[in-house]
């Protein structure tokens, strides 16, 4: 028999291999940090996001005189806080105060974000080195495409945890399934050091018995709504009419409510995701009156705007629209943005247009909160390109 005889197998009738994802989520990620920096508080209430304030006082031989709770005074939020912290009822973005009346005797410590980028680098690193199919969702978490790894999910999600433990020095939270959706489901069922698998045969006697809430992409107004329908629990929701959810939440969404239900999820794990925007926020200490304080919000202005040009700048983006973002002092919000006649990651260029925003903006009560947004983002290397290629 000739080569050009030969039957070959073609890649479309090899078998895909069965959707195996883990998502894979650290424990009370700064925190942890904070434990190893200061591992004589573990165990006790830590809530992290104080100001520079409540950085530790040193004297010597690992003796510490730690900030607490209850001293602190500002418009702050809670970054993260220890497990023991969140039994007390504190959480991430509470405010400050709100916490210190729950738990004042909880040691404030302040937030270091440079370390919890190192050690985010580490235990994506190390997970890498194992198991490159990752997707970064955030400083703390990843989705991982096991599929192709060797082993049951329980030995594989069992050395992932290990690698990241001897990276790091910290624990994580490891769930399995078919789908992201009710991976990272999983990765909340038995945190913290804990790992989760759900097969799709199980969907209905360990999903559909939880809170609506439990699914990701359900946020409290929409909890709400569907309690107003009698919704409650995911079976609940699997069972309800699919177009009254399209009535209730819009044809895109109510179907999404459906599917995810019934725990249907075809995402991908995208190994190679681009940010949508790119933006710079800060809430002031006390509310600035814009012009009594207008030296004040344009340093704000400035320093933002050029936090913003730096990154993008680094990372190699440009950006055909800059918006603004402004909080005032009744919690009310307003965003402006506009778009540039050619993409800039310029700090001149993001200066004028936030000016151009602000002007647009009726602002007769004191300032809280300002905010500045890149999107509509491109590649500085494609722009390049399609420039180049209009000469011709």
């Amino acid at each position: 028999m000739g080569h050009d005889d030969a039957t070959a197998v073609q890649p479309a009738d090899v078998p895909a291999l069965p959707r195996r994802i883990a998502h894979l989520d650290m424990d009370a990620f700064y925190a942890s940090v904070e434990l190893l920096r200061y591992p004589q508080l573990r165990g006790q209430a830590v809530v992290i996001g104080g100001g520079s304030a409540s950085r530790p006082q040193d004297h010597g031989n690992g003796v510490f005189t730690y900030a607490r709770l209850k001293d602190y005074v500002g418009r702050g939020v809670v970054t993260t806080s220890t497990y023991e912290a969140r039994a007390l009822g504190v959480f991430s973005a509470m405010g400050m105060m709100k916490a210190a009346k729950l738990a004042p005797d909880a040691i404030l410590l302040p937030a270091d974000f440079d370390s919890y980028r190192h050690y985010s680098a580490l235990f994506k690193n190390a997970v890498r080195e194992i198991a490159p199919d990752i997707e970064n969702r955030s400083i703390d978490e990843i989705y991982i495409d096991i599929a192709s790894m060797p082993g049951d999910s329980m030995s594989i999600a069992t050395r992932l945890k290990d690698v990241v433990f001897q990276a790091t020095g910290l624990t994580c939270s490891i769930g399995i399934s078919s789908t992201k959706l009710v991976a990272k489901m999983c990765s909340e069922m038995n945190k913290p050091n804990g790992i989760a698998i759900i097969r799709d045969d199980e969907i209905e006697e360990r999903i559909w018995p939880l809170a609506v809430s439990k699914i990701n992409g359900i946020g409290p107004k929409a909890t709400q709504k569907l309690a107003a329908l009698g919704i409650t629990t995911i079976a609940q929701l699997a069972h309800f009419d699919p177009f009254v959810l399209q009535e209730n939440f819009g044809k895109q969404y109510g179907a999404w409510l459906h599917r995810s239900a019934h725990g249907l999820d075809d995402r991908p794990v995208v190994t190679k995701a681009e940010p949508k925007s790119i933006s710079r926020e800060t809430t002031f200490g006390r509310d600035l009156d814009v012009k009594i304080d207008r030296p004040v919000l344009t340093n704000y202005l400035l320093d933002l705007c050029k936090s913003l040009a730096d990154h993008l700048d680094r990372k190699g983006y440009l950006s055909y629209t800059i918006g603004i973002k402004l909080r005032f002092a009744d919690f009310h919000t307003v965003t402006r943005d506009i778009t540039l006649q050619r993409p800039s990651a310029g700090f001149e260029d993001i200066v004028s247009a936030a000016r151009e925003c602000l002007r647009r903006v009726p602002i007769n009560s004191r300032i809280r909160l300002l905010g500045i947004k890149a999107s509509n983002l491109t590649r500085e290397a494609d722009n390049i390109q399609v420039e180049q290629g209009t000469l011709f």
